[in-house]
């Protein structure tokens, strides 16, 4: 089973073939283009690079959040159309898991943050033995402030890892005994993330249509919150 995978989820976009298993191609970017320029070129150069057509793949894997909602939308759609054009099925997968993926060499405590803004973070916990993760806490938005409360509690090791990361750390996770940062080179999300936890979901026959593929934001996008701010201040509750 050959599965292409995208993450455009937030600042770095990239993509990502699996074969039974078994990672074959990535192709990864993070530089401040929209990921409307980037993301198919990625994938056809990746392919090219394979030997693959896109014919040959069977499933087609997103982030499908949380994060960014312009990066998100971007992503889903081009799986949708690539899914739609071949008849072939999707499958949305969670980011904070995918992220928590890329760390399944540690034994403790996998945290993956994405910033949300407004001093609040995306996140999750899973625990991770012996390469096997298990969830601890479903995907949320809290503040930076219940996080570090959440993770003052735990006694093995926290391993942080997402664009969020090193804001969490900076801004207290430090002080924390058993809060370390992933290393350097699988701190960012990445499409081979996005690839394992795909691979997991079809195994189980988790699959979806391309028209049923949607995102999951976790929260309302900021228009929509300012908008409600502005009629709860009308409406005087």
């Amino acid at each position: 089973m050959n599965i292409l995978a995208i993450e455009t989820s937030a600042q770095a976009a990239s993509a990502a073939v699996m074969r039974d298993g078994v990672l074959i191609s990535e192709s990864f970017s993070n530089v401040k283009l929209t990921h409307s320029q980037t993301i198919l070129p990625m994938v056809q150069s990746m392919l090219a690079c394979s030997h693959l057509e896109l014919s040959q793949i069977d499933v087609f894997a997103a982030a499908a959040g949380p994060g960014s909602f312009t990066g998100l939308r971007i992503g889903i759609a081009a799986v949708k159309g690539m899914a739609f054009a071949l008849g072939k099925p999707c499958v949305g997968v969670s980011t904070l898991e995918a992220m928590a993926r890329q760390l399944t060499m540690v034994q403790g405590i996998v945290c993956p943050v994405m910033d949300a803004r407004c001093s609040q973070v995306y996140t999750a916990l899973f625990s991770c033995r012996d390469g096997e993760l298990t969830r601890l806490r479903e995907d949320e938005a809290v503040s930076l402030d219940e996080l570090m409360e959440q993770l003052s509690g735990q006694s093995q090791p926290v391993f942080l890892v997402g664009d969020g990361a090193q804001l969490c750390y900076n801004r207290g996770c430090k002080e924390i005994p058993q809060v370390r940062l992933a290393p350097w080179n699988l701190v960012q999300q990445r499409a081979s993330g996005v690839c394992a936890a795909a691979f997991r979901l079809a195994g189980a026959g988790r699959l979806t249509t391309p028209q049923d593929l949607v995102p999951s934001y976790l929260r309302l996008p900021q228009a929509q919150r300012e908008l409600q701010a502005k009629q709860k201040g009308k409406s005087g509750f």
